[in-house]
């Protein structure tokens, strides 16, 4: 109580602010009722105070106990209390409260009435209030302008989100101002006008209009505002550049973001979360990130999660589990950002047993609820030859989203599960609308599965009737299916007629399946095609330089593999890998190095003898050497994928599934061997290639030799 006694009462009153906690606070408030008794102004002072120190419950029981209207300053007071509490509503309330008993609101009141607005995303009464305060004069005020700017930007954001889930027509519903026709350029008008129209603004004015730009993709604009910062006598400060580094980032603009970099440094901003997350998203190469990244001076969750982020998006999966490692030793708790970052690498490099541990830490850690999280989980367990399992998280989810509904989908796709993925398919039109992702999966599901008529009813009812104007990943699709299916004329005819050039990568599924389906004239016409249009694309060579050799043309494929060497171009070498006590065993063709070598090969010779019993016959169509007939044998008995399904059986249980990945398309005869060696060794083998899955079972394949 001398703390109180030392200071003035009256000197207190005048300066509230220096009450700094409710203890203090309470001694006031019972030294006023004692020495001053309770009148409306000191209870309104009273209760300003518990108000900015944000004690609902005190508040609460000052305002109801006045006997006559209470003033401004408590009107203003429980507002912003209920504000800060995130009562929105009875904040409102509150307001349209005193606004009915007809007092008329000061500048004090209108930020916390705005907040409330922003974050029910009331679009309407948002606009109302704006009109309000037009009315009252006060929208010269820093802090209601900088209020309506903030709620402008978010009513944007909120906006661009339900537009892109297709309810266009109902949010333009809801928004009074439609005369520009798009609510993002409504809302950042907006925002723009009120700017202009502040007499006075601080760094938080310029900081929301520059953030409203880039959000935009106004690039220019935006940085021309940075400038104009320096004009105002003002500096940025690290939300500034947290905004604007994101700019460089998209535009590869590194000399500048370095400059940038010198900024946050000279004016210490270089320990800020976001300058730092933003830095290491700016650089366009994963070196300069990762020296970045270990140039802070502070880590936290938001710097690891960038770097991981980088390092997986960029391909390097190895750096990027490297460094989620490092994390973990570091004892910084991942958040669902970072187990959404890490997810591709596993599925990638199919590390079934990292994704299972990932799993049970999220699990574990109460992640697993988190849509993007799951939808992650499904894609990672799809992509690692786990599909019930990836159902299963599926099925669990509460309300999947699109890119939920998409992950599974595309995971029968690859899986060879098409009328899977089609009754999916149809159950997801049912909840959400279909994007262009979605149309994409599913026409991959009928490619793998040959659903020729069911493909052509997806493509056009994906722009008769959802305006869904085709890509170049749907035209492929279809091609591709075509080409499967044997219509190598229809499908050549389904891409010249396409409405956007086709690329390469279009004309390369039609020659694979020219190659398939042996028709060399054909297949000279398209790689004609396919030389103009992407000279450097490697792929076609080779599949022309196979369709030649297939044919016995052994000079005409000489001619490809020396145009091939002219131009400095050098095959990729076919690569299978399997993953075996938490290791990963790679294998290239005719590969001696493996330190278990003579048992493998042992027991490929043994297999062998039993596939040949059971009536098991080489295939050497697709040893392209000119060759004798046993070297062709030889080679075929030494290709990568067998290599490494025979040190999967010699190297784990019985039971254990035989998991192997490859970076090319398995053989027709590799394709008929496994199916011999999964019904002699009683186990199931799972191999992806670079197209699809194949579940070996009791002598049979899940593509039913379809792929």
């Amino acid at each position: 109580m001398s703390s109180m006694t030392a200071t003035p009462l009256r000197s207190l009153l005048q300066n509230p602010s220096t009450i700094k906690s409710i203890f203090q606070a309470k001694q006031l408030h019972a030294q006023v009722l004692k020495t001053e008794g309770s009148s409306s102004s000191l209870m309104a002072t009273i209760l300003s105070i518990y108000s900015h120190l944000g004690f609902l419950q005190e508040s609460l029981l000052i305002f109801n106990s006045f006997t006559s209207l209470p003033t401004i300053i408590a009107w203003k007071s429980i507002i912003r209390c209920y504000t800060y509490h995130g009562l929105f509503k009875n904040s409102l309330s509150s307001f349209s409260h005193m606004r009915a008993l007809g007092k008329y609101p000061d500048h004090n009141i209108f930020p916390s009435v705005l907040k409330s607005c922003t974050s029910l995303m009331d679009f309407k009464l948002g606009e109302s209030v704006h009109g309000c305060i037009i009315r009252l004069g006060v929208d010269v005020d820093l802090y209601t302008g900088n209020a309506l700017m903030n709620m402008y930007c978010k009513f944007q954001s909120i906006t661009e989100d339900v537009v892109s889930f297709g309810n266009a027509h109902e949010v333009f519903e809801k928004i009074p101002e439609r005369k520009f026709g798009n609510a993002d350029m409504v809302y950042l008008g907006s925002v723009k006008k009120v700017f202009d129209m502040m007499p006075h603004k601080d760094i938080v004015s310029w900081n929301t209009v520059i953030a409203g730009y880039v959000h935009n993709g106004m690039c220019e604009e935006a940085l021309r505002t940075v400038r104009d910062i320096g004009k105002a006598n003002l500096m940025p400060d690290s939300f500034t550049l947290s905004s604007i580094l994101p700019v460089f980032a998209e535009y590869v603009d590194v000399s500048r973001g370095k400059e940038i970099h010198g900024y946050a440094l000279r004016h210490g901003f270089d320990s800020d979360d976001f300058i730092a997350s933003s830095l290491i998203d700016m650089c366009n190469r994963v070196d300069d990130s990762l020296r970045v990244f270990r140039l802070l001076p502070q880590l936290d969750v938001i710097s690891w999660n960038s770097i991981i982020a980088g390092c997986v998006q960029n391909g390097l999966f190895d750096e990027g589990l490297k460094l989620f490692r490092q994390m973990l030793t570091a004892k910084f708790r991942p958040s669902s950002l970072t187990f959404s970052s890490i997810m591709p690498a596993c599925a990638h490099l199919t590390t079934l047993h990292l994704g299972e541990q990932l799993h049970g830490y999220i699990t574990r850690n109460g992640f697993d609820k988190n849509v993007f999280i799951a939808s992650a989980l499904v894609d990672m367990y799809a992509k690692c030859g786990n599909i019930r399992m990836a159902r299963s998280i599926f099925d669990n989810m509460d309300s999947p989203d699109m890119v939920s509904w998409t992950a599974m989908i595309m995971g029968y796709a690859l899986h060879g599960h098409a009328n899977e993925a089609l009754l999916l398919f149809q159950k997801m039109k049912m909840e959400v609308r279909p994007n262009y992702v979605a149309f994409v999966a599913a026409l991959t599901a009928c490619s793998h599965g040959g659903l020729v008529d069911e493909a052509l009813k997806l493509f056009n009812c994906m722009i008769e009737d959802y305006g869904i104007s085709p890509g170049l990943e749907h035209y492929a699709a279809v091609a591709d299916l075509l080409g499967r299916a044997g219509k190598l004329e229809e499908a050549y005819e389904f891409i010249s007629k396409m409405h956007i050039r086709p690329t390469g990568c279009v004309w390369s599924t039609l020659l694979s399946a020219c190659r398939v389906h042996k028709n060399i004239e054909l297949a000279e016409k398209v790689g004609e095609k396919l030389f103009q249009i992407d000279p450097e694309n490697i792929g076609a060579y080779i599949l022309m330089s196979n369709i030649y050799s297939s044919a016995g043309k052994w000079k005409e494929a000489a001619k490809m593999r020396m145009a091939m060497k002219g131009r400095g171009m050098t095959k990729k070498p076919a690569c299978s890998w399997i993953e075996v006590d938490n290791k990963i065993h790679a294998f290239v063709a005719g590969d001696k190095s493996h330190p278990y070598y003579d048992r493998i090969n042992e027991a490929l010779k043994v297999m062998l003898e039993q596939m040949e019993r059971k009536g098991y016959v080489l295939n050497t169509d697709d040893v392209l050497h000119d060759v004798e007939e046993e070297q062709k044998r030889n080679l075929l008995c030494s290709h990568s994928e067998r290599l490494a399904i025979a040190f999967g059986i010699i190297s784990t249980p019985s039971v254990t599934t035989i998991r192997v990945t490859k970076n090319l398309r398995v053989c027709v005869d590799c394709h008929t061997a496994t199916k011999y060696i999964s019904e002699i060794v009683g186990r199931e083998i799972i191999m992806r290639d670079v197209s699809r899955f194949h579940h070996f079972k009791d002598g049979k394949c899940s593509c039913g030799d379809y792929w």
